[in-house]
């Protein structure tokens, strides 16, 4: 297993990406592995579902860049 739990965070370009980025290294725990992936909205809609539908905030999504952490 590569992670336990997977976060996504919503931003609006560039700048908005390396705020959330700054705020996560200005808090990271002691231990343990942080990792982040930056996808554009394109890439993301490409994502197969292979158990269980969509949740109802992911039918609506307008952004260019989706953030996971």
């Amino acid at each position: 297993m590569l992670q336990w739990s997977v976060y996504t965070r919503l931003v609006n370009g560039f700048d908005d990406k390396e705020k959330h980025l700054k705020r996560l290294r200005n808090n990271l725990p002691p231990e343990g592995s942080v990792r982040c992936l930056i996808v554009t909205e394109k890439q993301f809609v490409t994502m197969e579902f292979l158990v269980g539908p969509k949740k109802p905030e992911e039918c609506h999504s307008h952004a260019d860049q989706f953030q996971l952490f």
